[in-house]
């Protein structure tokens, strides 16, 4: 760039501006310049690349790899939050309170909510949420079943009733078990109106919340009661399922995995769950790579919620890509 007076005063004017801080009216008194040229001066420095916007991440971010991950997979969002130890139950609460901050932040007031049972990142995630205000969402839908063990069914309830709390909006529960003990028995709990009105409003729901389970069930989960059986556990292994959303399980691919298991459970399903405008699934930590991954795949979720060390994995796992994500994004 060859210097020139323009050149000069258009540097001298971004110093003032950017490095000491001056107003564009002291700027132009001090150089004798209209404010008007002052402006002009300071967007053709811009041009010229005199002046250069930088972002300084805090430590703990990685918009980078965020913006990986959500190339690689076609998602929506990614929020990738930092961990300082594997233990599972340290995962799911920082987790959770990425997920809390999220939902205050994006929720729209005429949003229906709907909110998976049995899981411990969502129950951290509404304990990290505060009241909003004033009414963020219409009400909160529960996506599966939450009877089981009366030990630990106040878990499901409360979790829906709380989240409703905090945005302001009604609890809608699905008065069921999230596996009934029989294919015939689903089907007469589905005849009931209140079930059947809990299924239907699953149609309606515009933010899914839901939490991505392994193939071998959680301790919540294993104590609810609403967990399938040895025998069943190995139909699912030996159709090679890896994960689940709402106890649907599905395969590596992605593909859902059709077993007797399907016919008892009373929740939603996995193609409804690409239905709202955002499905946001929470979940990380070794043990979940791989259902998180093949979550991804089957487009179950957009948005996604996770670990650092989970993310860089899908990050660097190539196999891991869509049929339809275009060559350039893995150059």
């Amino acid at each position: 760039m060859t210097p020139t007076p323009m050149l000069r005063l258009m540097t001298r004017v971004a110093q003032l501006y950017h490095e000491q801080g001056l107003r564009q009216a002291e700027i132009a008194d001090r150089l004798d310049l209209s404010q008007s040229r002052v402006s002009r001066l300071l967007r053709q420095a811009e041009k010229e690349g005199i002046v250069r916007t930088t972002v300084a991440v805090p430590q703990g971010f990685y918009p980078e790899l965020e913006e990986r991950v959500q190339a690689m997979y076609g998602l929506r969002e990614v929020i990738v939050v930092d961990v300082y130890s594997d233990d599972d139950q340290a995962v799911l609460r920082t987790i959770g309170a990425a997920a809390a901050a999220y939902v205050e932040t994006t929720v729209q007031a005429d949003e229906l909510i709907g909110i998976s049972s049995w899981s411990e990142t969502l129950l951290s995630m509404v304990d990290n949420m505060h009241p909003q205000p004033r009414p963020a969402a219409q009400g909160v839908v529960q996506l599966l079943g939450g009877m089981g063990n009366p030990a630990v069914e106040k878990h499901a309830t409360h979790l829906t009733r709380r989240l409703a709390e905090m945005v302001g909006g009604d609890a809608r529960f699905l008065p069921a078990p999230g596996v009934a003990g029989s294919a015939a028995s689903r089907l007469a709990m589905l005849d009931d109106p209140f079930v059947g009105n809990a299924m239907g409003w699953m149609r309606e729901v515009t933010l899914a919340l839901v939490g991505i389970g392994a193939l071998e069930p959680s301790k919540l989960l294993a104590a609810s009661g609403n967990v399938v059986g040895p025998e069943e556990q190995r139909e699912l292994q030996e159709l090679g399922a890896v994960g689940d959303i709402c106890l649907r399980f599905y395969d590596e691919e992605g593909v859902p995995v059709v077993s007797s298991v399907d016919d008892r459970v009373i929740g939603m399903e996995l193609e409804q769950l690409k239905a709202p405008r955002r499905c946001v699934g929470l979940a990380g930590g070794p043990r979940k790579f791989a259902a998180i991954k093949a979550a991804l795949r089957g487009r179950y979720i957009n948005v996604l919620i996770t670990d650092r060390y989970t993310a860089e994995r899908l990050a660097g796992d190539w196999s891991g890509l869509p049929a339809d994500v275009p060559q350039e994004v893995t150059s």
